[in-house]
């Protein structure tokens, strides 16, 4: 049992937090009410028509698996700085062929590739990286400049980026803030801009990164543009481990896509419910987007061609907003039905790298805006298959609570697999029992324990505002507002996130990984009078042992996550600075659902109450 040694000042009981959930547990879609545990469907107020909304756009009908997968390239270094690999990757605009039933689609990604080549890396040896902007002058997608405009300058030319590397335990001035952007060459940057070339030390377990675009107010616009990519971390302890490899590891980056006929990318450009008055904002932010179109690795429903033996396949989830509940089913093609349950996952890896042990999902794998997989497969006993990666979580995703009509645009179909009928190649090794030392984080000693509300509430324009929040401001915080979580360099924390909307939220450390202790009803769990009783925990899921960096609250319940700030026995390493947690539904983190927080230094007792 751990004690709770901060109390709350707010006097809210365990009840008055269930009835804040049903207050506040409505979030929109497109600004279209959607309802929370406690509100039935037929309560919704009625929709209206507007094509420039994601409820009334349909893409154009396209031939699905008509498109092999292809892989994403990987990017080699342009030289040498301080004696480390110096790459450069230019952000550019450019023409790419999603589906053959399309016209080009206008893209943004780095190096002319959508999404982003791949950068491979090895632990223990830090490389450079340049990120330049060469951005055209005007944004691809409608921009709301009512969003932070207090802090973001929309007047200035050009369109305002900066590259984070998701999963990186680096040096805060290259962790690409949402405040250090720039514009193009450089010529305008942020308040926190503070260099050219970040520095990435990878000196972290190997794992599977994704570097994304993190601009403060116009992130979801950027990354849906295109601006996304891997970075696969490589050791010698895991090429050991004889795991599938070369043309049988396979990445698969899932995002979901809606186009026009002429096959330009379609982004709403106001919420479904908007007022017929001029006072509210066109274009205007809107809470989530889903596309109606699977796109993985950069095409239009795919098709790939394996052989009867063992595959890995790093799965990024790479959507705005769509969460994904994975298997691989019995497909019949030309009926289009959708089969019995096929080979299983055997989850090896996490976000932060492999799991202590694999573990063989005897359900789906979910992954949240943000999560990573990391998966082998057995193909050999399903010759001459054809098989379907499913999808059945719901749009509105909520877990347990979800329903049909949650699932507002529907995308249960991702990437057909081909197993071919010829004769088994000669097998990869057995997947091993032990895979990696994943050390325990010891609560013996925990420094703090922070209990963080995930909330939703109205803007003034009638729009739904996602914020995040602590003990002392149950309402919630603004992105600019004072830092609340200060941690020391070395301490060990249990972040306890408390979901009191009534959607689920992937939720995302910047710098650090941890580890997920359980869950329980946030009906039970009471800052001010309980301690965090572990015994009394839902167990995490399979697919979220080992180290994380995304984690996903559903409604009405919390999340205990183990968080330790530093090296730890031997693994990953010592940073101080300013950092940011958020939602990784990127809508979500534009408005206002992100934070930033500070490492201080081990013999800073003050404490920051600034960025």
């Amino acid at each position: 049992m751990v004690d709770h040694d901060e109390r709350s000042n707010s006097g809210l009981s365990r009840r008055d937090l269930m009835v804040i959930s049903s207050a506040v547990g409505v979030s929109g879609l497109a600004g279209c009410s959607t309802p929370s545990a406690d509100i039935e469907p037929e309560e919704r107020p009625p929709e209206q028509s507007d094509a420039r909304t994601i409820l009334d756009h349909t893409s154009p009908t396209l031939e699905k698996w008509v498109t092999d997968l292809p892989k994403p390239g990987i990017v080699e270094p342009v030289g040498s700085k301080d004696d480390r690999p110096y790459y450069e990757l230019e952000m550019q605009e450019f023409d790419q062929e999603m589906h053959p039933d399309l016209p080009a689609t206008t893209v943004w990604g780095y190096e002319g590739q959508f999404p982003g080549p791949t950068i491979e890396a090895e632990k223990g040896e830090p490389i450079y990286v340049r990120w330049e902007n060469k951005l055209p002058d005007e944004h691809l997608l409608p921009v709301d400049t009512t969003i932070h405009s207090g802090m973001v300058p929309y007047d200035i030319p050009g369109v305002r980026a900066v590259t984070h590397l998701h999963g990186g335990n680096i040096e805060h001035e290259s962790d690409g803030k949402a405040q250090g952007w720039y514009t193009r060459d450089f010529a305008e940057t942020g308040p926190t801009f503070e260099k050219k070339d970040y520095f990435y030390v990878n000196d972290q377990p190997a794992s599977a990164l994704w570097y994304h675009d993190h601009s403060v107010g116009i992130t979801r616009l950027n990354v849906y543009a295109g601006l996304a990519g891997l970075y696969i971390l490589r050791s010698d302890e895991e090429r050991e481990l004889g795991l599938p490899s070369g043309e049988y590891e396979i990445p698969l980056v899932l995002q979901d896509r809606s186009f026009n006929d002429d096959g330009s990318l379609f982004y709403p450009t106001t919420v479904a419910d908007a007022p017929d008055d001029e006072s509210f904002p066109d274009p205007s932010i809107i809470s989530e987007f889903y596309g109606d179109t699977s796109v993985v690795n950069g095409k239009a429903w795919p098709r790939l061609s394996v052989s009867p033996r063992t595959y890995r396949f790093r799965i990024l989830n790479g959507s705005n907003c769509r969460f994904y509940n994975l298997d691989l089913r019995e497909y019949d093609e030309s009926s289009e039905t959708v089969g019995d349950t096929g080979p299983s996952f055997v989850q090896i890896g996490n976000d932060g790298g492999l799991l202590s042990e694999p573990a063989e999902l005897d359900d789906r794998l979910e992954l949240g805006p943000g999560k990573r997989g990391d998966v082998v497969v057995d193909f050999s006993e399903w010759e001459g298959e054809t098989l379907l990666l499913h999808n059945d979580a719901p749009a509105m995703y909520r877990a347990e609570f979800s329903s049909e009509d949650d699932d507002v645009v529907s995308l249960p179909e991702i990437l057909l697999v081909d197993v071919s009928d010829s004769a088994a190649e000669e097998n990869t090794s057995p997947i091993p029992s032990n895979l990696a030392d994943v050390p325990e984080i010891s609560l013996d000693t925990v420094d703090n324990i922070r209990y963080l509300p995930l909330l939703m509430q109205r803007d003034e324009y009638g729009r739904n505002l996602h914020k995040l929040g602590n003990e002392e401001h149950m309402s919630g915080l603004a992105l600019d507002d004072p830092v609340t979580e200060d941690p020391r360099l070395g301490d060990t924390e249990i972040w306890s996130i408390v979901n009191q909307t009534g959607m689920s939220h992937p939720i995302h450390l910047h710098l650090v990984h941890f580890q997920v202790l359980g869950r329980q009803s946030a009906g039970d769990y009471d800052p001010a009078e309980d301690d965090v009783d572990l015994d009394s925990l839902e167990d995490p899921e399979p697919y979220e042992l080992g180290w994380n960096d995304v984690v996903t609250v559903h409604p009405s319940e919390v999340v205990h996550v183990a968080v330790h700030f530093g090296e730890y026995e031997g693994l990953f390493n010592d940073q101080t600075g300013t950092y940011m947690w958020h939602c990784h539904m990127v809508e979500h983190e534009d408005y206002d659902m992100m934070r930033p927080f500070v490492v201080r230094p081990p013999e800073d007792d003050e404490g920051n109450d600034t960025e």
